[in-house]
């Protein structure tokens, strides 16, 4: 393989997760130096890194917190000193019920907007600036199919928050493209990760493929692969794009 992500320092988050832990070692594959974020489990982190061949760095951040984000990024400077990408790729499901209490209910939804889009932005804010001061950069907001078209009634907040994630992803994309910022959304339906076989140990693998015309969840190589292909310097004009990987499900 090529390596179209040369020389690119990568920060991503939510790294010791099956869907970035695909991404690392997709753009690492491609050349790139990854940044790999963890909140808690750090020999995960750890043991990627070195599945990577060593090729880059190991920061902690818990992104679940006001300030996670703030000291994310000071580290992930700290290690890398120039950044190029970030992919936001940390995210939370929580499901809560409109019969639940309302601290119950005001405690699910600001966790996963924190997670979901409060870091993201944290981060993109950093990112920007960052951008701005050396030449530009990419950023790549890994949203769900759940922020287009609505989600069932007991995880309205993540639906919310992935649409809101969108939304920022345009727009950064208008504000800072002339700065030589480009911004992108991916936006998968199911992909076979933990959060899924959660969702498939609750109510089974036919209820999480009923409405998936290809009858399969994505796999996170799938993801890792369309993530690092924005990425490369050539894909300027996908500035403001959400790519839909969801086996057509949108349109149902």
């Amino acid at each position: 393989m090529d390596n179209p992500l040369a020389r690119m320092n990568v920060l991503v988050t939510g790294a010791s997760g099956g869907l970035g832990q695909a991404i690392v070692e997709r753009l690492a594959a491609e050349g790139a130096t990854p940044i790999i974020h963890f909140a808690r489990n750090e020999a995960a982190a750890h043991a990627l890194l070195e599945r990577i061949g060593g090729k880059g760095h190991v920061v902690q951040g818990d992104l679940s917190s006001r300030e996670g984000p703030e000291e994310l990024w000071s580290k992930a400077v700290h290690a890398a000193r120039r950044i190029h990408a970030v992919v936001n790729a940390a995210g939370i499901r929580t499901e809560v019920a409109l019969t639940d209490s309302l601290e119950t209910w005001h405690s699910a939804w600001q966790g996963e907007f924190q997670v979901n889009l409060f870091a993201a932005a944290d981060l993109s804010r950093n990112a920007i600036l960052h951008f701005k001061q050396n030449g530009g950069g990419r950023i790549v907001n890994i949203a769900s199919r759940a922020g287009q078209r609505g989600y069932s009634a007991d995880a309205m907040a993540y639906g919310a928050s992935k649409a809101a994630l969108i939304n920022l992803t345009k727009s950064i994309a208008r504000s800072f493209g002339g700065d030589g910022v480009t911004a992108i959304a991916i936006a998968p339906g199911w992909i076979r990760t933990d959060m899924a076989e959660d969702f498939i140990a609750k109510n089974g693998e036919a209820a999480a493929v009923a409405d998936i015309p290809i009858g399969a969840m994505a796999l996170p190589e799938e993801v890792a692969e369309l993530t690092a292909f924005v990425l490369r310097p050539s894909q300027r004009s996908l500035n403001g794009a959400t790519l839909d990987v969801n086996g057509g499900s949108y349109i149902r």
